[in-house]
């Protein structure tokens, strides 16, 4: 494992755009990107592999397991390893109208100022258990997640990208329904044409299992109950796929004549796939900003932990590997005095005093 040192630092990220000296690399909403990837390259070093979450042939969800290595692109150990956070990731920029998003983590490889994108994550950082399973037994507690409009963007660019060479797969899915020559901003026109949205989705998923790609990291910090006070085995990461992250929403539709936000992530996905199908680039700003169906896009969707445990129920879940004593192996050189609280996982690490005597 890397050495400690004296300054504040996070374990294994030596080179990236964040200043760990720099309080203002502590603050709101970054030590829940920034912990996650110290997390990984220190899960790395101890050997372990990260339960990956995939789509299986019959739509069901099942765990393979991934490397950090295989996640990354690169051993987190290289020095020629850079961590961008909250960065665009290039390779999909010709594959986008306008501007690119960002995401929450690019892995990059290189030296003297010359790097290369290796993979885009999206971090989502979440409690275990959440309000809704809090009361139940540890075995099914649940986490909760909320989705950003961003991660349905990167969901669609990680398989445009994939399929490249053959994008005409989305239009043979999807052309039949997404040609309907109807007003789609209208919730009453395109609520009924949602299930042939979702088999065309699937249709893709289906005969496509080479676009399937990691696309999101979600370290859980398990907690006793409601309580703030860590379990004593309390971190672990799973891997969502960009195909496996589809079920949080498709399996969250219902047939009441409305589109709530999982109905119009559908929307958002198919029309994306199908834009790209057709000229090769996609406009999400248009699509997300056009087919918002009474809803503000703050958020893509969420889903709670009664739903989110069916999918990660595991042994992760009932001990995670990474305890209490070992957080002061991730956080390093003080750079718990230079955190900024927020509601929940930085502001129990700042309080608990004994994580670092």
């Amino acid at each position: 494992m890397l050495d400690h040192n004296d300054k504040p630092g996070l374990y294994g990220i030596v080179n990236s755009n964040k200043d760990f000296t720099n309080e203002a690399s502590w603050g709101k909403n970054q030590f829940n990107n920034t912990f996650p990837a110290a997390l990984a390259s220190y899960m790395a070093a101890k050997n372990l592999t990260l339960p990956y979450i995939k789509l299986d042939k019959d739509f069901s969800i099942y765990h393979d397991s991934i490397s950090v290595k295989q996640l990354f692109g690169i051993d987190p150990a290289s020095p020629e390893i850079f961590f961008s956070f909250e960065s665009e990731y290039e390779p999909y920029r010709d594959l986008v109208e306008q501007w690119l998003p960002r995401v929450d983590l690019v892995i990059k490889r290189g030296s003297s100022g010359q790097l290369a994108a290796l993979k885009p994550l999206e971090v989502k950082l979440t409690a275990l258990p959440d309000d809704q399973t809090s009361s139940f037994g540890e075995e099914d507690y649940g986490s909760e997640l909320v989705v950003r409009p961003d991660t349905i963007v990167y969901l669609a660019l990680s398989m445009a990208h994939a399929a490249r060479n053959k994008k005409d797969i989305f239009a043979k899915a999807l052309r039949s329904v997404c040609d309907q020559k109807i007003d789609w901003t209208k919730e009453a026109k395109v609520e009924p044409l949602i299930p042939r949205l979702i088999k065309g989705i699937d249709k893709i998923l289906l005969e496509n299992p080479d676009l399937e790609s990691p696309l999101m990291i979600q370290p859980i910090w398990k907690t006793k109950g409601k309580s703030v006070a860590l379990t004593e085995n309390c971190l672990d990461i799973f891997v969502w796929s960009n195909f496996a992250l589809t079920r949080l929403f498709i399996n969250q539709t219902s047939d009441n004549g409305s589109i709530t936000r999982p109905e119009r992530t559908i929307v958002w996905l198919a029309k994306m796939l199908h834009q790209f199908s057709i000229k090769g680039k996609i406009d999400h700003q248009f699509i997300i900003d056009s087919y918002t169906y009474g809803t503000k896009n703050d958020k893509a969707f969420a889903i709670g932990g009664l739903r989110t445990r069916e999918y990660m129920r595991s042994p992760e879940i009932m001990k995670p590997r990474i305890t209490r004593s070992e957080i002061k192996n991730i956080i390093l050189g003080g750079g718990e005095r230079l955190l900024s609280p927020e509601r929940r996982f930085d502001g129990i690490v700042q309080n608990a005093v004994d994580l670092f005597s």
